[in-house]
């Protein structure tokens, strides 16, 4: 399976680890321990060893964290600057990441297991971006002048919706950092992020830079540790209004009745995903298979959208079959160091596990594997990109998210059968077609109920592009201008008129 430099003791690893900087949580501007002093490890998933020991943060730091952030959201100055302040604050932030790229990315390699050429030039610049295109509407939030039915004069008004914890995801970290954060900050918020337990460490690099960027105390706090202490700490804390939180579904679940428990807190959730790629007949078979290959083993299979059932009409399905499993067969796992690998290790041993047990049932439910299926080396997190046929929409490797390498192909006759079984699922987050025919393209596009559908591409992301989910795969949407108004309240102010010759 290509290269698997990296899984073994005889392979040297490409990078030396640097020195870890910020292991502490950041509050109110000040890197500081944990109230109990408790810390946990952070895992390199290339071999299984340690990176660092980084604080680990309770329901006491929370307090803390919401304590600084409320502080500085009722009485700071953040909330009132102008947006062009706020503005030219966050840009000099997206230039200071620039400016740390190399190691920025080099942590977001060893924590994740991402690729270090993924990270470096598009997931790091990517994040500085996300900021600049928020800090552009910073200054652009306006009411409406409202033309009412009597004699009243009326406007609205765009207001920061107050405190925010975003509780972000250990596949996207530095992505996820600024999806959630950039248009927060544009808004006037003030928040606390709670990074994966797995992947702590850019997110409190970004707090050290959002400092010097000259981001006031208070204003983004970072409290590391665990989704079970924490996470839940900020889901129910009576002095946060919203949460934003990507993440599985029955964690969302946890959070939505948390906020019901507690102050009725405003909740965003971008939840699972069990994504189809639809392909028709008139598809080109090589940009297809090449599609569907990346759609699943993309960031090694764990992100939401993964295209993890694909539907290939039967007119096309063997000689697909043939193109996909010989390009999966070409495709490189190994050190995510290595320029020519494709694929880094599984991001921890759990979700190591968890897949292989996934592959493990497939076999036992009588699905047929085509390639791959097993462990690679004996060092590290690295698993083979693996393609199931013969698969029953029953099975749990076409119901369950699996967030890893794993692909359930089916085949198909009719545009109807398509739709039918793409809609099969409890996720709505997102899907794929491929084919020539515009009518074809409009009809199922319309048809399947997923958040955004991509035609002839996929993983098609931009920061101008609202991106989030139907069904169970939460509601709420992240990018786009959607992104910022989620952040915002509308209030509405009214006045009587009298004697106006115009109503």
């Amino acid at each position: 399976m290509g290269s698997d430099c990296g899984n073994s003791k005889e392979c040297p690893l490409k990078t030396n680890t640097p020195t870890i900087k910020f292991t502490k949580l950041f509050i109110n501007g000040e890197f500081v321990d944990s109230v109990s002093g408790r810390t946990f490890e952070t895992k390199d998933p290339r071999n299984g060893e340690v990176i660092a020991k980084v604080a680990e943060g309770n329901r006491e730091d929370v307090d803390l964290a919401v304590k600084a952030a409320r502080a500085a959201f009722d009485h700071g100055p953040w909330p009132r600057l102008s947006g062009f302040e706020r503005a030219k604050i966050m840009l000099k932030f997206a230039d200071l990441i620039d400016q740390n790229i190399e190691e920025l990315a080099t942590l977001e390699t060893l924590d994740a297991g991402k690729l270090f050429s993924w990270n470096k030039n598009a997931d790091i610049p990517g994040g500085a971006n996300t900021l600049r295109y928020y800090a552009g509407a910073a200054d652009k939030i306006h009411g409406d002048v409202l033309k009412m039915s009597r004699e009243l004069q009326a406007y609205t008004l765009l207001e920061p919706i107050g405190v925010v914890g975003h509780i972000i995801p250990w596949n996207f970290p530095c992505t996820m950092f600024f999806m959630k954060t950039s248009p927060a900050l544009a808004a006037g918020c003030t928040m606390i992020v709670k990074p994966a337990e797995q992947t702590p460490l850019t997110a409190l690099y970004f707090a050290h830079l959002a400092k010097l960027a000259g981001i006031p105390e208070g204003v983004l706090n970072v409290v590391t540790g665990f989704g079970r202490t924490a996470g839940a700490a900020i889901s129910s804390h009576m002095d946060i209004d919203m949460v934003s939180f990507t993440g599985s579904t029955d964690v969302g679940r946890e959070i939505m009745k948390a906020s019901a428990a507690s102050n009725l807190k405003t909740v965003s959730l971008e939840l699972g995903g069990k994504s189809p790629l639809v392909i028709f007949d008139d598809a080109d078979i090589d940009m297809a298979s090449s599609l569907a290959l990346q759609g699943i083993l993309f960031n090694k299979g764990e992100i939401c959208v993964a295209g993890s059932r694909v539907y290939v009409q039967e007119g096309i399905y063997d000689e697909f079959v043939k193109k996909l499993v010989k390009k999966a067969k070409d495709w490189v796992v190994g050190d995510p160091f290595d320029p020519q690998v494709r694929q880094g290790p599984q991001v921890d041993k759990a979700q190591f596990d968890k897949i292989l047990s996934y592959i493990e049932h497939g076999k036992r439910e009588g699905a047929t594997l085509l390639t791959g299926g097993k462990a690679i080396g004996n060092r590290g997190y690295y698993i083979e990109p693996t393609i199931f046929t013969d698969v029953k929409e029953d099975m749990l490797i076409v119901k369950d998210e699996i967030f890893g390498p794993v692909m359930a192909l089916m085949k198909f006759k009719t545009i109807e059968e398509a739709i039918t079984r793409a809609n099969d699922t409890k996720y709505g987050l997102a899907a794929g077609i491929v084919t020539k025919d515009l009518n074809v393209a409009n009809t199922v596009s319309r048809s399947i109920r997923a958040g955004i559908i991509w035609i002839n591409c996929y993983f098609a992301f931009d920061r101008d592009c609202p991106y989030g989910g139907y069904k169970m795969s939460g509601f709420g949407r992240d990018f786009g201008l959607d992104a910022l108004h989620k952040y915002l309240q509308v209030k509405s102010v009214v006045t009587p008129i009298y004697n106006s010759p115009w109503l």
